[in-house]
């Protein structure tokens, strides 16, 4: 019985992972990349477009990656349901902490990202894994679950860490992840969305952008975050000329008037 539970469990997240990744990062690519594409074209920060083949290989092991994401999720809530702190009624903690429990996944998985993240930019552990993510040295939408096997499975370890730390309740815990998508596509853009000097607000300052994780892309280190630039602030791996860049992209540009264009 345990294993019936397991096989429908895996392939409901399969197939809603699937359609997630292809509905999000498909929409988000049609629109940046073919409708806004001339518009915008002063946020893209770089001025080339990913070829074909970049595309392709992204969704390929973005497939592989949802493949593992729904095998590592099951066993969590399958298997290893007994021994986690996720939860099925909302009664057992109340709805304030059911929201709250969002801004403690925030933290905890922004943590465990930087960290990880740090660790495979090692060199032994790069080049075995965390290469694959980079051949995506100007990413797209579809890069956002581009990951070698390995990483992939280290990448979903935020399942069972979540599960183990805090109580979850695994719908919280499924718009998390849908929260988690969605910022990891804009970080993977190619286009900043925010707003000048949103970066020396006093929130801005703190929060991860998109110029941020595409110069981590193009130049492979500094800028390690996820969702904030917290930990890169504090150990000193934000590099020097990201405000520098994010001005570049969202400084406004001067309209000619007449006169110059004559002159």
């Amino acid at each position: 019985m345990i294993w019936e539970d397991f096989f429908i469990r895996w392939t409901r997240i399969a197939g809603n992972v699937t359609f997630r990744y292809f509905l999000i990062a498909g929409t988000v690519f049609f629109i940046f990349y073919f409708v806004l594409k001339g518009i915008l074209a002063s946020r893209k920060m770089q001025a080339k477009f990913p070829k074909l083949k970049d595309y392709s290989r992204d969704i390929t092991y973005s497939l592989m990656t949802i493949l593992i994401f729904a095998t590592v999720a099951s066993v969590v809530f399958i298997l290893l349901e007994p021994y986690t702190l996720y939860y099925k009624s909302v009664d057992k903690y109340g709805w304030i902490y059911f929201y709250l429990s969002f801004p403690l996944m925030f933290l905890i998985h922004d943590a465990y990202f930087y960290w990880a993240h740090r660790m495979m930019h090692h060199p032994k552990l790069f080049k075995a894994i965390h290469k694959v993510h980079h051949q995506s040295t100007n990413p797209s939408p579809w890069t956002a679950y581009a990951f070698h096997p390995l990483e992939a499975i280290v990448e979903a370890g935020i399942i069972l860490v979540l599960g183990l730390v805090i109580p979850v309740h695994q719908a919280a815990f499924g718009l998390f992840m849908l929260f988690q998508f969605s910022y990891n596509v804009y970080g993977h853009l190619g286009y900043e969305l925010y707003p000048k000097n949103f970066h020396r607000t006093w929130i801005g300052k703190w929060i991860n952008t998109g110029t941020a994780h595409n110069q981590h892309h193009q130049y492979f280190h500094g800028n390690y975050g996820l969702y904030t630039l917290i930990w890169d602030r504090l150990f000193g791996t934000l590099r020097e000329d990201y405000e520098i860049k994010f001005d570049q992209v969202t400084q406004t540009k001067p309209i000619k008037s007449p006169e110059n264009q004559i002159a």
